[in-house]
């Protein structure tokens, strides 16, 4: 995890260009999502928002958005946007501490991915904990592979084993256009939990 605050200062942040590239495919999935709710949508937490690229569009689309993400440097910037969002710093590994109140619906893009186990294992525990009856989870993750202490991944039995009582409602390819080598590699997808 601490790569991330030094790629921050540095300015490389790849994933940034996916979320450029994949738009439209997001678009999409936030679209599917909606068609299930009615309106006002809810509330709405996106892990590992860095520098508030997701949590806005959320915002425009009727959610009480917020975005949280352990970078400090990160959190800033997202502010510095002026967005109608609230952004928390705080690790998704101990929601707990961080007071945020409970969700309908979760977006992590590429967060949960980078943690080991035991974390993983705390990232499930921690979301499963602010979740209203209902709540939805969209999660962006690679694939295993062997770039996975590059690039992270996880496999669909690993996301599934860190949220018990949860249901896998889908898990589907997602586009690799914008991720560069060797994120392209890493068989991305899309997993959508509920939890009941």
């Amino acid at each position: 995890m601490t790569n991330y605050a030094r790629m921050y200062r540095w300015g490389v942040t790849p994933w940034e260009r996916y979320g450029k590239a994949a738009a439209g495919s997001i678009a999409a999935l936030l679209d599917r999502e909606e068609a299930e709710r009615s309106r006002p949508p809810g509330r709405a937490l996106d892990v590992g928002c860095g520098r508030g690229q997701f949590t806005p569009e959320l915002a425009r689309r009727g959610w009480q958005a917020t975005g949280i993400d352990y970078v400090p440097a990160a959190i800033e910037a997202a502010r510095s946007k002026g967005d109608d969002v609230t952004y928390v710093v705080a690790d998704a590994t101990d929601l707990a501490a961080a007071s945020l109140g409970t969700f309908d619906f979760f977006l992590d893009v590429g967060c949960f991915q980078g943690f080991g186990a035991a974390q993983r294992q705390a990232v499930g525990r921690g979301l499963s904990a602010l979740a209203n009856p209902g709540a939805t989870l969209l999660m962006l993750a690679f694939g295993p592979s062997r770039f996975r202490s590059l690039a992270g991944g996880v496999s669909p039995d690993e996301v599934t084993s860190a949220f018990p009582g949860w249901t896998l409602v889908a898990v589907d390819p997602a586009q690799t256009e914008g991720l560069g080598w060797p994120m392209n590699m890493t068989r991305p997808r899309w997993y959508r939990l509920r939890r009941p």
